[in-house]
């Protein structure tokens, strides 16, 4: 990884939320007290976001087969295109009750991303452009940008289908994210948002379960900021929450992009979204 940084660019806030298609697209099946915890967290992350005045939102999240597929499914995919249409497709958007639109994209900070991970040794693959958005970035950015304001630089982490980026290349690709935010001078507030997880099945009989214990030890291990404890995770352990909770990637990019504990804003187990949801913060 390049030394020295030399720009102005700051990476002035970090977050990670879930991005279940029912936190947007069928809210009312949630408990109601859940329902509302979630929804002030993602308030209070919207209002945070706002007083950080950002020049653009790096966002870290997995991709469902929407524009991959198993010929082609990067570890790593940074974007670097103008604009990004979500949904995927207007049935989508009916499904996640989210407008489809052009959302705007911060496509030179993509580019001086993409060459600065060449430079540290990563090798993502490069979407100049036809990248569009699934639940993966709209159902979080219905909440944290409902005017699309923010341009957007979107990188993809493979958390849907072996095999997968190890926990501490996770990590690392986060803190090179960091590194080349700090080295340009163009986006001189950058904030860092991952998208994902944390316990569920997809497709699977166990669908609707959720691994509270899991869920909540990854959650203390964020909290704790100690990149020994977040990169200590096997396959075989992250297995145990489903094969969704591999997105937990995403969280791990943002911890390293972060390099400081978090505070978790929200954590509620909703079956009714298949999934353990959370949102947190990183104490920068």
């Amino acid at each position: 990884m390049p030394s020295t940084a030399t720009g102005t660019g700051r990476v002035v806030g970090v977050f990670a939320t879930s991005h279940s298609p029912g936190i947007t697209g069928f809210p009312e099946r949630a408990d109601p007290a859940q329902r509302k915890a979630v929804e002030d967290a993602f308030a209070d992350v919207r209002d945070r976001i706002a007083a950080l005045e950002p020049d653009a939102l790096v966002v870290v999240s997995v991709e469902h087969f929407t524009n991959f597929f198993l010929a082609n499914l990067p570890a790593f995919a940074v974007c670097t295109a103008d604009s990004y249409l979500g949904p995927v497709t207007p049935e989508m958007g009916q499904f996640l009750n989210v407008h489809q639109h052009q959302y705007p994209g911060a496509g030179p900070l993509g580019r001086h991303l993409y060459e600065f991970a060449l430079e540290s040794e990563f090798d993502p693959s490069l979407v100049e452009g036809g990248m569009a958005f699934d639940e993966n970035f709209c159902v979080p950015l219905k909440h944290l940008d409902p005017e699309s304001r923010y341009p957007l630089v979107p990188i993809i982490v493979n958390g849907v289908n072996p095999p997968w980026p190890t926990a501490r290349r996770c990590y690392d690709f986060g803190r090179m994210v960091r590194a080349a935010v700090e080295a340009q001078n163009e986006y001189q507030r950058v904030v860092v948002v991952a998208t994902g997880g944390l316990s569920h099945w997809v497709g699977m009989p166990e669908s609707g379960t959720i691994n509270e214990d899991f869920d909540r030890d990854f959650l203390a291990r964020l909290e704790s900021g100690d990149p020994e404890r977040l990169t200590a995770y096997s396959r075989d352990e992250i297995d145990l929450a489903g094969n969704g909770a591999h997105e937990i990637r995403t969280w791990l990019v943002a911890a390293g992009a972060a390099a400081s504990p978090f505070e978790t804003l929200v954590y509620e187990p909703v079956p009714a979204w298949l999934t353990g949801t959370a949102v947190v913060a990183a104490r920068m």
